[in-house]
Parts: structure tokens; sequence; C-alpha cells
């Protein structure tokens, strides 16, 4: 995997709408406890451990860190706790939980401390290639129950469509957290300290070698 060349192509996509000084903020609280044991605001402690090591399995350490290296899953846990919409939050936990029940019946193990990234992986993997013409139907699905719980109506996901929905959004998340932590922009990105040199028209190849500006 190309990690430097899949970053540089990739835009915030999530859907998200998040002020600037609210993100910053964010990144830059992760980066104060980075040094801390760390312990979850949104998800269990067990969770957390889960989410670690999903994030490591998107994106593991090369010639880069890895997204845990960058603190990727603080990032997410506070992003889920302080910036989500509740439906948001329900479904993020409870696709997550979906996702664990499916690990720990597979590997066969009793406890989600013991699950490994050879336990977690096939599963991602598998949500994360639902074939297209699948994924539009599964989006539809996601919608309709978003919105029938946001309208306090009774509704219900299947595990499957669940476990996609967490596998899907961990993913945004995580590329976009990791795009937006202090190495990845200054050391990845294209990164020009304000105040900086105003070019008004040049070619964005010789500019920044083709990659997107770090924010």
């Amino acid at each position: 995997m190309d990690r430097r060349k899949a970053l540089r192509n990739m835009g915030l996509s999530l859907g998200y709408v998040v002020a600037t000084p609210t993100l910053l903020s964010l990144m830059q609280s992760c980066k104060q406890d980075a040094a801390l044991v760390w312990t979850p605001d949104f998800l269990s402690k067990e969770e957390g451990t889960v989410l670690t090591t999903l994030v490591d399995i998107i994106l593991p350490k090369t010639d880069t860190p890895s997204a845990s290296e960058v603190q990727v899953h603080l990032f997410i846990d506070r992003f889920a706790n302080e910036i989500m919409e509740k439906e948001q939050k329900d479904l993020f936990k409870m696709g997550m939980g979906k996702f664990m029940e499916k690990a720990l019946a597979d590997s066969e193990k009793k406890n989600i401390d013991n699950l490994t990234a050879e336990d977690l992986e096939p599963i991602l993997a598998k949500a994360l290639k639902t074939p297209k013409e699948d994924q539009a139907k599964h989006f539809k699905l996601i919608s309709e129950y978003t919105e029938a719980i946001r309208e306090n109506k009774t509704a219900t996901l299947s595990d499957e469509v669940s476990r996609f929905s967490f596998a899907n959004t961990l993913r945004g998340l995580t590329i976009w957290s990791y795009k937006t932590s202090e190495y990845v922009g200054e050391n990845v990105l294209a990164y020009l300290p304000v105040p900086g040199e105003y070019i008004g028209c040049g070619d964005l190849q010789e500019l920044t070698a083709g990659k997107a500006w770090s924010i």
C-alpha cells in the first residue's frame, strides 16, 4: 500500500462538518494526553483496546507511523464523544458491538480483551469489501434507520449492515484523523507555516509535488 499517495489524494468525505477551532482543540488535547495511560471518554476501556487494534489494521506502521502512534484512537474516541450527534453515537456503538460479537464467535473467545488483530482483520476486511451494489442498499438502510431513530420510531438493522456501518465509518475517521495529525500534516502533506509565500499562479507539481495541503 502506497500510503503517501493514498493520503495525498484523499479528501474529506465523511459528511461531518466541524468548525476548525473545535477540530484543532481535539487534536491538541490528544497530543497533550499522548504520554498518559489512555482512558476512553466515549468507549469502554475494552472497546478502546479494540479500537486501537483496528486503526492499526487500517493504517499499520510502514515508512510512516501507524495510526495509533499519532493518536488516531484518542481522536476518534473524543470525536465520537464531543462531535457526533446522538443517532451517530448510538449507531457507532451498536455497530462496534455487533463487530466484536462476530469476532468473539468466530474466534471462539469469551472476552473482548483477548481479541487480537488476527481475530479482527477478517471481519473488517469482509465488511469493507462489500460489493458496490450491496453498499448502496446498506447505505439506504442505514439512512432509513437513522431517520427513524431521530423521529423516535422503532427500527432495526441487521448484524451485517451494522458491521458494515461501523467498518465504513471507522475507516473514514481513521484516515481523516491520520491526515489531520501533526506528523502527517508536517511530513507527508504539503506544509507551509503561516505566514508563507503567496504564489498566485503556479504548477501544482512544482509547488507541492502533487500533495494536498496540510490544514
